[in-house]
């Protein structure tokens, strides 16, 4: 009879929703052609029904540039120390390390600056005068590798301590050793590596926010410079100096 399924494969008869599974699926973020998500998985791909205030503090204070990409922990505590004794924190305002100076450099090292990736670099290499600068094959983050370890080797052998936990008088000392090679590297000059480190230290400074530097433009407010303005016509033709609030390249991306 037609209606008479008593005599069909069981696998094919019409089976009751397993509810437990789906739960299981459910609770453990398990996602199939986006029909169920759940767990991580949905709150991953699922989209937010509740905003965070603009108002709310943990929205404020996360910085997504402040991530390292290239220094290990221990060269970024050097790196740190050491862009704040070349520009430290005073009455101005603040120093590198509240300006987020060590993640710019960071962040250069890990592109293509780091890499020398637009310079020639094929031998015969030959040693240049020092206002043609560094004439050779080792990679400007291959020089920091080394220079920073010298510098760590340094600090222990004349105080035996890691440059991060010596007086600010003793990282002074230990750089002012570089700037004028009484460090002596066989791989690199110590005084070519000290004045790389102080120029990335006032790019990182002055340079756009967007780059990882110059947190909140707080570098551009003690100069009074007004950042990447769209348009200067409304003051151009002003006779008095015009202080208006910096504006980043952020603000000019799409949203």
């Amino acid at each position: 009879m037609p209606n008479d399924i008593t005599n069909k494969d069981p696998d094919k008869l019409p089976q009751e929703p397993d509810h437990s599974r789906r739960t299981f699926l459910k609770n453990s973020g398990f996602a199939v052609g986006g029909l169920i998500v759940g767990g991580v998985v949905g709150n991953l791909i699922r989209p937010k029904t509740k905003a965070i205030s603009p108002a709310t503090p943990a929205a404020e204070s996360v910085n997504y540039n402040q991530a390292l990409m290239y220094l290990t922990q221990e060269q970024f505590f050097i790196v740190e120390a050491a862009t704040e004794r070349i520009f430290p924190a005073d009455d101005n305002g603040p120093g590198a390390k509240e300006l987020g100076v060590p993640y710019f450099i960071d962040h250069q090292l890990a592109g293509e600056w780091g890499s020398n990736g637009r310079e020639y670099m094929q031998a015969p290499f030959y040693t240049g005068e020092k206002t043609q600068g560094y004439q050779g094959r080792l990679k400007r983050k291959e020089i920091f590798d080394i220079a920073l370890q010298e510098m760590q080797n340094f600090s222990m052998k004349k105080y035996q301590k890691k440059f991060k936990d010596l007086e600010v008088e003793q990282q002074d000392a230990v750089l002012k050793a570089f700037e004028t090679d009484e460090v002596k590297l066989t791989t690199i000059s110590a005084s070519a590596f000290f004045k790389t480190l102080f120029g990335s230290t006032m790019e990182g400074v002055y340079a756009d926010p967007l780059y990882g530097g110059n947190n909140n433009m707080a570098g551009w407010k003690m100069k009074n410079f007004p950042g990447n303005q769209m348009a200067y016509t409304k003051i151009i033709e002003q006779d008095k100096f015009e202080k208006m609030q910096p504006v980043s390249l952020r603000e000019h991306l799409p949203h």
